[in-house]
């Protein structure tokens, strides 16, 4: 057998290789299938999260004006505290607006910041730090400043840097990069 033949006989073998290792069974198709829809189901990242839900809109906009969305995107773990529309809406509409529509949007971003732990602190791992310090805990925002946490009953308390109490009000919406933490009031730095 010539050379030309022997390579043609050995390209033929390999494709019809190649073609049965690509089909599958039934089973193996329906395990493919599942792993496949267990992936999409995983929670994205934290962005994708405060962006994918209508009722912090308010806050996805800030978050996007700010600057800071690009940190959200891959880096972590955080822990998240975002404030619902409803608690943008209590704010001094002027105050709100100039927010969003200044040049500088430095004080957006702390203010942003403010919201933002590092490490991914679900609301056990809170309420544990809260019970280590003896009923309070201070947590280190990316800000450079710190929300005290506290409980009453069963929910979770927080204070800002101006004094504000604040209610988490859904907890532990997971994310592929940190936690995201809803909040019934705006973090201020101070």
């Amino acid at each position: 057998m010539n050379t030309l033949s022997k390579l043609f006989l050995a390209t033929a073998a390999l494709a019809t290789i190649t073609a049965c290792s690509s089909e599958m069974s039934e089973d193996e198709q329906a395990i493919y299938d599942a792993r496949q829809a267990e992936e999409a189901q995983k929670p994205t990242n934290l962005t994708a999260i405060v962006q994918g839900n209508p009722d912090l809109s308010t806050a996805s906009t800030m978050v996007a004006l700010s600057g800071i969305a690009v940190d959200l995107k891959d880096d972590g773990p955080f822990t998240v505290f975002v404030a619902t529309n409803d608690a943008f809406n209590k704010m001094d509409a002027e105050r709100l607006s100039g927010l969003m529509t200044n040049e500088d949007k430095t004080e957006l971003a702390s203010m942003a910041r403010f919201g933002l732990v590092k490490g991914d602190m679900k609301a056990a791992d809170i309420a544990k730090a809260i019970t280590d310090g003896g009923g309070t805990a201070s947590l280190t925002t990316l800000e450079g400043g710190a929300i005290k946490a506290t409980m009453e009953g069963d929910k979770v308390v927080l204070e800002d840097g101006a004094g504000n109490k604040i209610n988490v009000i859904e907890a532990d919406v997971e994310s592929s990069n940190g936690t995201v933490h809803i909040i019934d009031g705006v973090l201020m730095p101070k």
